[in-house]
């Protein structure tokens, strides 16, 4: 930690509704306010296996929580276990498609089995399968609405009365979900629709839950990422799509996306970030 000296205040300098008390007092900043912060805590992560999942994942076992790690993918899954692991962490695979109720609550029931508890859960796991409304098969419709809101529904539910335990003893005296939203979630576009009515839809809820939960220390948040370099743009013409209506744009690092998941659950009990905006500084 880094200390500042005693900063002296001249009271005929300042204006006198400043509290000089305080202005004299020895200020003391963190050089890593987040460090080991949620230590005996656990994070379930959702659509870990990669992208902003994955990174999420890292982060929160870096800052001590022990992490669950779900996808569809069960290689990767273990490769990034294995590799918060080696790193002095403690992470746990499930692999899961959470377009069910039952898996659902599968992966939370596995979760309070492996660890006892769930402080933190990140609702990462999405899917885009954009292109003209015309030409677009149903089932790549029926795909966004199971994976980005029904899953995310079922796994909240799931999570709820767990999370709500884990309150009463909980070492930060709050917990939280983090819903991983879009900025599509807040501007429609052409050929965005069925993309756009999930993210919507997925910010509206959050802010719901929100109001309901925060009396009861539940933190409800919602991450609204711009273009981030993810497997989200693999599916043919997404990214093709997105450039012939913005231009080139340097993406986001899925990293830059679990830096504001981190700052948003490392925060004391008092602070509630309810909505972080992060746009690529070249995307209008």
């Amino acid at each position: 930690m880094l200390v500042l000296p005693t900063v002296n205040v001249s009271r005929a300098k300042i204006d006198p509704l400043v509290d000089t008390e305080a202005c004299t007092k020895q200020f003391t900043i963190r050089s890593n306010p987040v460090s080991e912060s949620l230590n005996n805590t656990v994070a379930l992560v959702t659509g870990a296996s990669s992208g902003i999942g994955q990174a999420t994942a890292m982060r929160l076992a870096a800052s001590g929580a022990r992490v669950v790690v779900t996808g569809r993918n069960a290689q990767r899954l273990r490769d990034v276990a294995d590799k918060i692991t080696a790193a002095g962490g403690d992470a746990f695979p499930i692999e899961v498609d959470l377009r069910t109720a039952e898996e659902a609550e599968r992966v939370v029931a596995h979760t309070i089995e492996r660890f006892g508890r769930l402080d933190t859960l990140v609702n990462a796991a999405g899917v885009m399968l954009n292109g003209p409304s015309i030409d677009s098969p149903l089932k790549d419709w029926d795909t966004m609405v199971d994976v980005n809101l029904r899953g995310l529904m079922y796994v909240t539910k799931a999570a709820l009365p767990h999370l709500s335990e884990a309150v009463k003893d909980s070492p930060r005296k709050v917990v939280d979900v983090v819903n991983i939203s879009s900025v599509a979630g807040r501007v429609a576009a052409a050929q965005v629709a069925i993309y756009n009515a999930t993210k919507f839809a997925v910010t509206a809820a959050t802010e719901a839950w929100r109001q309901e939960f925060t009396r009861q220390s539940i933190r409800f948040s919602v991450i609204e990422p711009g273009a981030t370099a993810t497997g989200l743009w693999d599916a043919k013409g997404q990214w093709e799509g997105f450039t012939a209506m913005f231009g080139e744009v340097e993406r986001l690092h899925a990293e830059d996306i679990a830096e504001a998941v981190s700052f948003i659950v490392t925060n004391p009990r008092r602070v509630a970030v309810n909505e972080i905006v992060v746009r690529p500084t070249d995307q209008p």
